[in-house]
C-alpha cells in the first residue's frame, strides 16, 4: 500500500519554515506519521513537495530509511487539489492520502487503515473547531466541506483512504479552474465518510500549535497501568513538566544518566545530612520517569534503554540503602538491612521474570495489596529520612524488610493460585 503526503504548501503562518520537518516533542512531524504508517503496512510514500523544500525532504527521508518518491509541484499556488492530482501516476488502486503537517496518534492510524474514504472526528478534543475544516455528511457521504460551515456533522482529520477513480474528478476540476483545493475534489466526488472519535490528531499550523501538541504528546506518553501509588499521585504530576522542557534538547539516555547521577548524589549526601539525602533520593525517583516519557513521546524507545534504566535503578537503590545502613546501623541490625535490600531487589526480579516467562506485564493481571513498588519504597524512605532526627533509621529497615518480602510472597501466591 502507498501513501500520498502533501508537503507543497508554503507555510506562510510558520514564517516559511518547512513544516513537515518541524520537531514536535522531539520528532519531526513527517517522521511521526510516516513511521506509524510504515509499521502498519504502508511500504512507499509519494511526497508532493515544492521547489524550496524538495532537497531538505529528500535528505531527511533518505537518512531515516523511508522508501519514497518525490514529486515536485512547480505551481503550489494552484492549490492543494492540484498538488494531490500530481500523484495520480504513482499510486495503486487503494492508497492513503495525508497532509504533511498533521500529527496522528498510532491508534488513530491503525484503525483508520481499516476504513475507507474521508476519516472524520465527531468528538474533536484536541483541535480548535473554529479553525478546523468542517464536513457536512448526508447518507454517509460528503455533501459540503470547508472551514466556513455553520451547519456541519463532523471535523475533517486530513486522513483519507481513496481509490484511483477520484483522479477522474480531480482532472475535470483542474481543467476547469486555475486554483483547485483538495476540499473541492472531495466535495465533488462525494467521498464516503467514516468516523474515528476522540483520538489525538492535530494540524500543526502555528508556533502555538507546536507547543500545544508537545504538551499533549508528553502527557499521553505517561506510562499507564504499572505505576505505583506515589508515581500516579505525585511523580507523574511533576515529571511531564520536566519532560516538556527537555524533550527537544536531550535524548532518553541523557535523562537516564541524569536520574542515575542524582541518585548517586543522594547516597553520598547520607553521610552529611540524612533528611536532605532523602529529599534528593525522591527527586531522583521523579526524574526516573523522564527518560521513559521522552522515549515514548519522541518515538525513541529501545530495549537497550529500558534495560539500562532498570539496571542503573538497582545500583542507585543498593547504594542508597547501603550508605544509610553504614551510617546508621550497628552489629546485628545489619541483618535487617540485608533483608531490606534483598526484598527491594526481589520485587523487581519477580516482576521481570514474570514478564520474561509469560510475555506480558505482571500488572496486567495482578494488583498486589501490599505496597512496595520502587516509587512507593523511595517515598517511604524519604519520610523516614526526614524524621531521622526523631525516629531511628533502624525502624525504616524493619519496615522495608517486612513490606518488600511480604510483597514478594503475595506475588508468588497470586501467580501460583491463578496459574499465571
Amino acid at each position: 500500500m502507498k501513501a500520498v503526503v502533501l508537503c507543497s504548501g508554503l507555510a506562510t503562518r510558520m514564517g516559511g519554515t518547512i513544516k513537515p520537518l518541524i520537531k514536535v516533542a522531539g520528532r519531526e512531524i513527517i517522521y511521526r506519521t510516516l513511521k506509524i504508517l510504515q509499521d502498519n503496512g504502508v511500504d512507499e510514500f509519494i511526497i508532493i513537495a515544492n521547489k524550496i523544500n524538495k532537497n531538505a525532504l529528500t535528505k531527511f527521508l533518505e537518512e531515516n530509511g523511508f522508501k519514497f518518491k518525490i514529486v515536485v509541484n512547480e505551481q503550489p499556488e494552484r492549490g492543494s487539489g492540484y498538488s494531490f492530482y500530481l500523484s495520480k501516476d504513482f499510486v495503486n488502486e487503494r492508497f492513503v492520502l495525508i497532509m504533511g503537517d498533521h500529527i496522528f496518534e498510532e491508534d488513530f492510524i491503525r484503525n483508520a487503515l481499516k476504513l475507507d474514504g474521508l476519516i472524520c472526528d465527531c468528538d474533536s478534543k484536541f483541535v480548535n473547531v473554529e479553525e478546523a475544516t468542517k464536513v457536512l455528511v448526508k447518507n454517509g457521504r460528503v455533501t459540503d466541506i470547508g472551514k466556513h460551515l455553520n451547519n456541519f456533522t463532523c471535523i475533517d482529520t486530513g486522513f483519507f483512504i481513496l481509490t484511483k477513480d477520484i483522479f477522474t474528478i480531480a482532472e475535470k476540476l483542474i481543467k476547469e479552474k486555475k486554483v483547485v483545493e483538495l476540499s473541492e475534489i472531495i466535495k465533488e466526488a462525494k467521498v464516503n465518510v467514516n468516523t474515528l472519535n476522540g483520538y489525538f490528531w492535530m494540524d500543526i499550523d502555528t508556533p502555538e500549535d507546536v507547543k500545544r501538541a508537545k504538551k499533549i504528546i508528553v502527557r499521553k506518553s505517561v506510562k499507564k497501568g504499572e505505576d505505583g501509588f506515589i508515581s500516579r499521585h505525585l511523580n507523574r504530576k511533576i515529571s511531564p513538566l520536566i519532560s516538556e522542557k527537555l524533550i527537544d534538547r536531550i535524548d532518553p539516555i541523557h535523562a537516564t544518566i541524569m536520574s542515575f547521577l542524582v541518585g548517586i548524589l543522594s547516597s553520598l549526601v547520607v553521610f552529611f545530612s540524612i533528611p536532605l539525602s532523602g529529599i534528593i533520593y525522591q527527586i531522583s525517583s521523579i526524574l526516573d520517569g523522564v527518560d521513559g516519557e521522552i522515549a515514548r513521546a519522541a518515538m525513541k524507545t529501545s530495549k537497550t534503554g529500558g534495560w539500562l534504566d532498570s539496571t542503573l535503578d538497582r545500583y542507585v537503590d543498593f547504594l542508597f540503602l547501603t550508605c544509610l545502613a553504614v551510617n546508621s546501623l550497628v552489629n546485628y541490625e545489619w541483618i535487617l538491612a540485608l533483608f531490606a535490600i534483598f526484598g527491594s531487589f526481589m520485587i523487581s526480579y519477580t516482576t521481570e521474570r514474570y514478564r520474561a516467562e509469560f510475555k506480558e506485564s505482571f500488572y496486567k493481571r495482578h494488583r498486589p495489596v501490599v505496597f512496595g513498588k520502587r516509587d512507593e519504597r523511595i517515598f517511604l524512605i524519604m519520610l523516614f529520612c526526614l524524621l531521622s532526627p526523631w525516629v531511628d533509621i533502624f525502624y525504616l529497615f524493619v519496615v522495608i524488610a517486612i513490606v518488600t518480602n511480604l510483597r514478594v510472597v503475595e506475588s508468588i501466591l497470586r501467580v501460583i493460585l491463578l496459574k499465571r
